[in-house]
């Protein structure tokens, strides 16, 4: 995540200094100490929380958890771990809806934190969810504020209540009484209250927000608050839990630069819990806030669970089961590919999906690097072929490669290596189908795995002379052709010992010569 970027490479060279140490010292544990109180000083969270923070860490750290621990460096991690998800609220904190709908909730905070865009991203967010919510334009002074909320609506597919023009001209206090009406009449069971802002925090703006809170009596007062606005985080936070109060926080502007630690302050100082986070512009980068996961991200550790939540949610359980049918069968076409590309895309940024894997820090560069557009030209060069060419790439010769890269806008190179990518993960996705293991690409097949449906069984042994001597080899493989035992080879039934090769005895199969049992009988002594 952006915001706490620089957080994050701080602390995870700090433990990459902690790990080449064996055994912990107190010294060794003062100046990871330091360090943490360095970074987080640095991102500006506040000192009373940093305080209390490092404390806490120094406390632990000095403790039996970690002195009696088999690996000292990994303990202090999960301290500093635990001990961050305390200070960012402990344990998630979901909605409360009311027990009679519609349940109001109302959202306040200064202007320019992002209030009426998250006043859509909740929208849509209870909308997939299964519930009915309604907007209500009760922001009329700021300019265009309700034509802006009209047109998130619009895009969040909610309805919007809205009737007064706003630019000043209303009274706000009615206007939510007057939403929540039409819920109830409308039969919406959510009703989300979008409230006037300031540049800073003043009596006119607090008496307002008051106003509006005693007449409608929400059910949650979300205060939503900007991630980069650094320090006046928590002077705000402060003001608006003494002149409105709230039941939670919502961070905003997460995908920013901006050092963005104050916004860690706000949920220890002021006791109320982040309950969401926006990461991003589009109406879909809005995420319950999950402490525990938070924690990870800016520790680099991962956030495997978010990142399996939306995949479900974007993947369909029935199209994934007949893609697997068209993997087993070897059915799978371009139209197949592109469908799983475009599955993909809908789960969002591919660069903040794979920001969320442990260990992500390490790549930031190659991250910063990665083209989101690829996937768009890819699905370019698809759509400029023919029916025919998506489901039999083999159609795809010279000239029909040339066409496709002039109607894609792409290069005949381009080309060659979509077909080529195509036919690999095709490859590899048909051995996994058939319970084989896929030769990756630039690694060789996996040691011990059988591919395909070969599993289980052994490749008969070639047959055939292994003499060292050209010429006798040539003789033993010759012989061997025309069904002839080689001179000197052991017979089928011989023993271990190179009996049993010469001719057998009248009668008897597979056993040792009279001359061979003489021989050793003597050597035996008998």
């Amino acid at each position: 995540m952006a915001t706490f970027g620089n957080l994050s490479d701080r602390l995870a060279e700090t433990f990459k200094n902690l790990r080449t140490k064996g055994k912990l010292s107190a010294a060794d544990v003062d100046g990871t100490v330091r360090e943490i109180r360095r970074a987080l000083l640095d991102a500006d969270v506040a000192l009373d929380v940093v305080k209390e923070f490092t404390g806490k860490v120094r406390e632990r750290a000095l403790g039996d958890e970690v002195s009696k621990a088999l690996n000292p460096a990994q303990q202090v991690v999960r301290i500093v771990n635990e001990e961050l998800v305390e200070i960012l609220g402990g344990q998630q904190r979901r909605l409360e809806f009311a027990k009679k709908p519609p349940t109001i909730i109302m959202l306040a905070g200064l202007q320019g934190a992002g209030k009426t865009t998250l006043a859509g991203k909740l929208a849509k967010w209870l909308a997939k969810d299964g519930h009915t919510p309604v907007l209500v334009a009760a922001d009329l002074q700021r300019p265009n504020a309700v034509t802006q909320l009209q047109v998130v609506g619009q895009q969040a597919g909610v309805a919007v209540f809205a009737p007064e023009p706003g630019n000043g001209v209303g009274n706000p206090v009615q206007v939510a009484r007057d939403g929540v009406k039409f819920a109830q009449q409308k039969m919406h069971d959510v009703v989300i209250v979008d409230t006037a802002g300031r540049l800073g925090v003043d009596a006119d703006m607090m008496k307002q927000a008051s106003d509006i809170r005693a007449a409608i009596g929400p059910d949650e007062v979300l205060f939503v608050i900007d991630a980069m606005i650094g320090q006046d985080a928590v002077a705000t936070a402060k003001a608006f839990q003494d002149g409105v109060d709230f039941t939670g926080v919502v961070l905003t502007k997460l995908d920013g630069d901006a050092r963005g630690g104050a916004a860690l302050s706000v949920a220890s100082i002021t006791g109320r819990p982040i309950m969401f986070a926006s990461t991003g512009e589009s109406l879909d980068d809005f995420e319950p806030f999950h402490p525990d996961r938070m924690a990870s991200r800016i520790l680099d550790l991962g956030d495997i669970l978010t990142l399996i939540e939306q995949a479900q949610g974007a993947f369909d359980e029935d199209e994934a089961r007949k893609m697997a049918e068209k993997f087993s069968t070897d059915t799978f076409t371009l139209d197949d590919f592109l469908g799983q590309m475009q599955q993909l895309r809908n789960m969002g940024s591919i660069k903040k999906m794979m920001s969320m894997l442990p260990g992500a820090g390490a790549m930031k560069q190659q991250l910063e690097n990665f083209d989101e557009r690829e996937i768009v030209r890819t699905e370019a060069i698809i759509q400029s072929m023919t029916k025919a060419e998506r489901t039999t790439p083999k159609l795809l010769n010279g000239s029909r490669r040339l066409r496709i890269a002039r109607g894609a806008g792409s290069t005949v190179t381009e080309v060659n290596q979509l077909v080529q990518r195509f036919e690999q993960a095709a490859k590899m996705m048909k051995t996994v189908a058939k319970g084989g293991m896929p030769n990756i690409p630039g690694m060789g097949p996996m040691a011990g795995a059988g591919l395909g449906g070969n599993r289980g069984k052994q490749q008969p042994k070639k047959k055939g002379s292994k003499s060292g001597n050209p010429a006798r080899r040539a003789a033993e493989n010759a012989a061997l052709a025309s069904g002839e035992k080689p001179a000197g080879a052991i017979a089928a039934g011989g023993t271990g010992f190179g009996l049993g090769g010469g001719k057998p005895v009248a009668g008897k199969t597979g056993g040792p010569t009279e001359d061979e049992m003489a021989a050793l009988q003597k050597m035996l002594g008998r």
